[in-house]
This record gives structure tokens, C-alpha cells and sequence, in this order.
């Protein structure tokens, strides 16, 4: 039986491009990895620097003022001032799709308990003139680093790319407002608007070196919500003359325990905190009103609206037993906002692959599971049709947190503790500018 052999010389040729996919790909990821590593002495100074002069959100001058500064000198196309303090810097590299990286810049209110030799101590006055510690709990200021790092990577990197890249340094995560008032403020008249965003967060429950990009649920949706209750205000030595707001505080705070517990399904995630109580001033004086600050956790739209009727009925059945006037009634005010972060499986699933053959399989986490925590960087594409998202989780604690997590089910102070650190920022900055730099090129890569 005879068999054609015509087939073996494209097959021949098409194993040749294959292999030279593979060394070119090789020698990417080589020379991704040595601008990577040039920086590293400069963007630890400047995560250092950053950490001990943290700023809270809307308040970012001075971050902004060196992101900017710092882009211009590269070359891109800087924008500032967007949504307040956000810094938008553009990098045209011919004709091709547009990709945005951001970062946030917003340091947390809370008093800094490290050991760190570059520990913030730094206080701000408040607008109500109260006096309030500030410190990058949150990594922050490493994001700020590796932002600078992408930057100069993707400049250097100009050959094996095309298309438009959009660097976007955000204020007011923390607020879950900043990158809403950033589109707000016309951000898309100032930039193209991107058909994929990428964004990155440090968090220390897995070793500084490993990046981590998961398909499905990622980060939960979340609500700021104040609730202001309206009573009558007396004397401390008259109850019987006023209508307590205190009291209904503290009964709807109790009643809000029931709402996930008792009215949302238990396979459905969700969760509602009160994270804060002002109501009243003096010993002896019963306030006239009170506001209880809400935070809320989600994944889906309807179990958002659940939780929101059921503070509403409950808030509003203390008030009326309270004898509170229908005209008097609690108002609800909604603040920052942000929905789910999701990873489309198809895109998160090649992502691992580049990530796997550009930092090495040791490098990559693959347990690591969705969690109730919120990010608002989506609310930069929201409504933007057809534009992708993806997220990447950074590792950023020590090298024996996994196994020690095993053995003890213990892991180091997370995010927003006033312990928070990042161990070893050196190598997780450098391994979050080589994973998204990878990850930006192949999205930028020529057709």
C-alpha cells in the first residue's frame, strides 16, 4: 500500500515556526525576567518609601505627583488629576488592541504594629477635624511599585508588541469609589477604552514569589452603606422625653445578625458587617440621630437586593416600635460600590499556562480559593461591552506560610490588620511585574 509523502513538507515547516514560537517565547519571558530584575533595587526603595507616607483615599496627592512623574519620563502619555487624584498614562505602540493594567494608590485609616524599620507613623486631620493614623494595610503601596515596574517593562519591550497600553494608577479603592469616579470624571475621554483589564492584589496567606490566577469567583461584590436613624434628643435624666437612637442602634444591629442567617440561602455567599457606631457624644445627653456605617458582601445581584430589603424592613419595624414618625423614617445612603470580580475560565485558563512557562511551575498557586473580600477595579469596564477582565492574586507572605497553614491553620495577619507585612516585597514586587508584564505582552502581541 502506498501513502503519499506530500504532507511532510509543510508539517516540516510548521514544526520549524513551532519551534521558533518556543525560542522566541523563551527569550521573551529571559528578557522580561532581566528588566524585572534590574528594578528591583529601585522599586523596593520606592515601596518602602510609599509604605512609611501613606495617604487615604481622594488624598493621594504626593503618590500621584511621583506615578506621574515617573511615566512621564518614560515616555507615555500622562493624565492626572482623574476622579480627584487618579493617573492615567497612555504608551501607542501601533496599530492593535487596547489593554489596561491598574493599580490602586489608597493607604487605610488604622494605627500601623510593625516591627518595620520603614513602619508608617503618620497621622492626617480629618475634614470634622478628628485626627486619624495612616498605613498601607493593604499592599497598596506595592502596587504602586510594580505599576512603575509593568511601565518600564513594556517600554523596554516595545519590539514584541503592538497596539495601545493604558496605565491606570487609581485613588479611593479602599473607598470602593475611585475607580467609579474616575469614569465619572471622563477618564474614557482622555484614554481609549480597553478591550481586556487586568488588575493584581498582594495578600500573604502564600509565599512572596507565587502569583496565583483562578477562573470563577475571585472577589465578592460590595456595598458601603450608611444608615441614619432619626429620633428626639433630651436630656440623659428624661428618657421618657425622647426617642432613643442608641437604643434603635443597637436593635437593629442586633436584628441585621438574623439577615444572612435567617433570609439569604446558605449555599449563596454573602455576608454584612456593621463597621461602625456613631451615635451620641456626651454622658448625659440622648442625641437627636445616629448613623450605623454598613458594609455588604456578594456575589449575586439578587442576594444583594435581599439583604438591602431586609435592612430596610428591619431598620425601619425599630424605628416604628420606637414610635418614630413615618416623615422621620431611617435613611439609607449608599457610598462606594463594586460588583463581583469573576475570571472567565477560557482566559484564566491560558493565563496559568503563560505564567507556568514564563515564572516556572513552582511559582503558580492553584489552590487558593474565591474570597469575600471586594475589589472595585471592574467598575473601571463596567458597561463597557464586551471588554474582559482578569485578576491576578500576588503572594506576598513568607516561604513556609503554606506549610505552617497546614500544620497550625494558622496563617500571618491579613490585610487590613494593623500587622499587616509583606515579607520579602523585593521578590513579590519583581514576580508581580514579571507575571503581569507576560501577561500584558501576549494580550499586545502582534497578530
Amino acid at each position: 500500500m502506498s501513502v503519499s509523502l506530500s504532507w511532510r513538507k509543510p508539517l516540516a515547516a510548521a514544526l520549524m515556526l513551532a519551534a521558533a514560537g518556543t525560542q522566541a517565547a523563551t527569550g521573551l519571558n529571559e528578557r522580561v525576567a532581566e528588566l524585572a530584575e534590574a528594578q528591583a533595587d529601585q522599586l523596593e526603595s520606592t515601596f518602602k518609601h510609599l509604605h512609611a507616607h501613606p495617604e487615604l483615599g481622594f488624598q493621594e496627592t504626593e503618590t500621584a505627583k511621583m506615578v506621574s512623574k515617573r511615566l512621564k519620563k518614560l515616555g507615555y502619555q500622562v493624565h492626572t488629576g482623574i476622579g480627584g487624584t487618579g493617573v492615567a498614562a497612555v504608551l501607542n505602540n501601533g496599530d492593535g488592541p487596547v489593554v489596561m493594567f491598574r493599580s490602586d494608590m489608597d493607604g487605610l485609616p488604622l494605627k500601623e504594629d510593625t516591627d518595620l524599620d520603614y513602619a508608617s507613623s503618620k497621622q492626617v486631620t480629618l475634614d470634622d477635624g478628628s485626627k486619624v493614623h495612616v498605613a498601607h494595610a493593604c499592599g497598596h503601596d506595592a502596587h504602586v511599585s510594580w505599576l512603575l515596574g509593568i511601565a518600564k517593562v513594556m517600554r523596554d519591550t516595545r519590539d514584541d508588541w503592538s497596539g495601545t497600553l493604558v496605565l491606570v494608577a487609581q485613588p479611593a479603592e479602599e473607598l470602593l469609589e475611585g475607580a467609579q469616579a474616575m469614569v465619572d470624571d471622563g477618564l474614557y475621554d482622555q484614554v481609549p477604552k480597553p478591550e481586556l483589564l487586568i488588575s493584581a492584589h498582594v495578600f500573604p496567606a502564600w509565599p512572596s514569589g507565587t502569583v496565583a490566577v483562578r477562573a470563577g469567583r475571585r472577589m465578592a461584590g460590595s456595598d458601603q452603606l450608611d444608615v441614619t436613624l432619626h429620633g428626639v434628643g433630651g436630656h440623659g435624666s428624661m428618657p421618657q422625653a425622647t426617642i432613643d437612637p442608641v437604643v434603635m442602634g443597637a436593635r437593629s444591629v442586633m436584628a441585621y445578625q438574623t439577615i444572612v442567617s435567617r433570609n439569604v440561602d446558605p449555599q449563596k455567599p454573602a455576608v454584612l458587617t456593621v463597621g461602625a457606631s456613631q451615635i451620641g457624644e456626651a454622658n448625659n445627653v440622648i442625641s437627636e440621630t445616629g448613623v450605623l456605617k454598613l458594609n455588604l458582601r456578594w456575589y449575586e445581584k439578587p442576594v444583594r437586593d435581599q439583604m438591602i430589603e431586609a435592612i430596610k424592613r428591619e431598620t425601619n419595624g425599630i424605628a416604628l416600635a420606637a414610635g418614630v414618625a413615618e416623615d422621620k423614617l431611617p435613611e439609607y445612603t449608599f457610598k462606594g460600590y463594586s460588583e463581583p470580580v469573576y475570571n472567565d475560565e477560557a482566559l484564566a485558563k491560558h493565563a496559568q499556562g503563560l505564567l507556568a512557562e514564563g515564572l516556572g511551575k513552582d511559582a503558580l498557586m492553584l489552590g487558593f480559593p474565591p474570597v469575600m473580600g471586594s475589589e472595585d477595579f471592574p467598575m473601571l469596564v463596567a458597561g463597557i461591552e464586551d471588554t474582559r477582565t482578569l485578576f491576578m492574586e500576588v503572594g506576598g507572605g513568607p516561604a513556609d506560610v503554606v506549610k505552617n497553614y497546614m500544620a497550625t491553620g494558622k496563617l500571618p495577619p491579613m490585610n487590613h490588620n494593623p500587622k499587616f507585612e509583606i515579607s520579602d516585597p523585593r521578590r513579590a514586587i519583581t514576580t508581580a511585574v514579571k507575571a503581569n508584564s507576560l501577561l500584558l505582552l501576549d494580550a499586545l502581541a502582534p497578530q
